[in-house]
């Protein structure tokens, strides 16, 4: 829960999240330390394995444990990727809005100034060019 929330609120520290994924592992090692004993506990004994040692599933234990660190770790950095990716988009479309919100205050300047100038141009008559004096030459 505190990696999570810490990769909502916006956290990509490599090393912070390599510690949460640690504490997280310790944390899955003393609930599975503490349940065998709470088991022994409730038979009156001590948990003894119940196979012999060095069948290996204390190290099939360890591998799957490792696996699904990792996994979490992975799903961890997925989550971070698209929260990064969401909040770029979101940054996005806020500059897009503010490009959008510019060029229409821009447009309606434009519009305004050549109403102004339309209305503050002298009307002058179109202008009256005089006849050429010469006949054109032939081609």
């Amino acid at each position: 829960a505190l990696r999570l929330s810490y990769l909502r609120s916006g956290g990509h520290n490599p090393a912070i999240l390599d510690q949460l994924l640690h504490l997280q592992l310790e944390a899955t090692v003393l609930e599975k330390g503490t349940a065998g004993l709470r088991r022994g506990r409730q038979m009156g004994t001590l948990a003894v394995p119940t196979e012999p040692p060095g069948t290996g599933t204390h190290g099939l234990d360890a591998a799957l444990l490792a696996v699904e660190l990792e996994n979490r770790r992975l799903e961890d950095e997925l989550l971070a990727l698209k929260v990064r990716r969401e909040r770029r988009a979101d940054a996005g479309s806020r500059a897009a809005q503010r490009h959008t919100e510019e060029l229409a205050r821009l447009q309606a300047e434009v519009g305004m100034l050549r109403c102004h100038a339309e209305q503050t141009r002298p009307w002058l008559p179109p202008a009256v060019f005089p006849h050429p004096i010469a006949p054109p030459l032939p081609p």
